[in-house]
């Protein structure tokens, strides 16, 4: 099983900066991607920033310059920083993770509880 724990969500005001932290737990599992999303009510879950085991990085369009995705391995940890935060981005941040088993071509796809990002104006 993979269990991800997140923190580090609140309430910001706008133009101001949070630091999002993901750490997945696995047992048996290996972690490959890891990435955060977000969601507010009544839509969907849209991916804001992506990170592969390697190092490779891909983000929303309208997260680019302002937010960054890093990763410990070793640590099986994601980190979002988000600065010049928009009212528009509040809304529910949950981190992805997808795992694999030794011998097993079959990817599994993991979700934190979420955590609640609140940017006022």
């Amino acid at each position: 099983q993979v269990q991800l724990v997140e923190s580090g969500g609140g309430l910001v005001q706008a133009g101001g900066s949070l630091r999002l932290s993901c750490a997945a737990s696995a047992s048996f599992f290996s972690i490959n991607a890891m990435g955060w999303y977000r969601q507010v009510p009544g839509k969907q879950r849209d991916l804001v920033a992506r990170i592969t085991s390697g190092g490779s990085t891909n983000y929303a369009d309208s997260v680019k310059g302002r937010f960054t995705i890093s990763r410990d391995n070793a640590k099986n940890t994601v980190y979002l920083q988000m600065n010049s935060l928009k009212p528009e981005e509040t809304a529910v941040y949950y981190c992805n993770a997808q795992a694999t088993k030794r011998y097993s071509p079959d990817v599994y796809n993991y979700w934190g509880q979420g955590t609640q990002v609140t940017v006022s104006s």
